[in-house]
């Protein structure tokens, strides 16, 4: 099987498997509301909508959002552009794989702050959304929220009294909603550091191989 339809397969699968997902919860679930994978209390579904980056963390407001969403764009463009360098010049196909996990998981939330806006209504505790309502969506393009679900509380404890600052409070392991997006960009960052870490290493290499001759002949005049 070619280089180039295994990435994309492994990008449209994690697209696929992130927007059904999301557009689900999002039209069959109250905002806040909650049940166990399986009837598990460690693993649950937890409906949550994020203004911000990964795992329901901030960042500036509005205009930190239209700040982000234009600058994930830009980026996802770059890695594609990288991806077919790398496809060309017959990378590792696992290294291609992580790569493509990363860049379907930033186009999956992508697509939520450009579309979501636009085609739902406003979630609520009480009320659940409807997908291209009558009287429009609740933002325009580039301010629709990102839906979260995924909630692993594996286990909580309460930090000792005497403890500096959070003395006596809870503490929930793992206490971030995140979605399929999230987990696929975690994933490939994480493939890429723990089994390719030296891929960068000897591109570095060639970098200073290709200057030391440069640097050479410069000496020498």
């Amino acid at each position: 099987m070619k280089k180039s339809l295994i990435v994309s397969l492994v990008v449209l699968g994690v697209l696929i498997l992130d927007q059904v997902l999301k557009i689900w919860v999002k039209t069959h679930m109250f905002y806040g509301e909650t049940f166990g994978i399986l009837g598990l209390n460690w693993a649950q579904i937890h409906f949550v909508e994020n203004e911000g980056a990964a795992f329901g963390l901030k960042y500036g407001g509005s205009t930190g959002k239209l700040v982000l969403s234009v600058f994930r764009i830009f980026m996802v463009a770059f890695l594609i552009y990288m991806i077919r360098k790398m496809i060309k010049s017959k990378e590792p196909v696992g290294f291609l794989i992580f790569f493509a996990l990363i860049i379907a998981g930033a186009i999956g939330n992508i697509i939520d702050s450009l579309f979501y806006g636009v085609i739902f209504s406003e979630s609520s505790p009480h009320t659940v959304a409807t997908l291209f309502p009558e009287g429009g969506g609740y933002a325009n393009v580039f301010y629709g929220k990102v839906v979260d679900m995924l909630y692993f509380p594996l286990f909580e404890f309460r930090m000792p009294q005497n403890f500096p600052l959070w003395g006596g409070q809870v503490v929930k392991f793992f206490r971030f909603v995140f979605n399929i997006a999230d987990s696929a960009i975690t994933v490939g960052v994480i493939g890429i550091l723990l089994f390719y870490r030296k891929y960068f290493t000897k591109s570095t290499k060639q970098e200073v191989v290709a200057i030391a001759p440069t640097t050479a002949r410069s000496e020498e005049e």
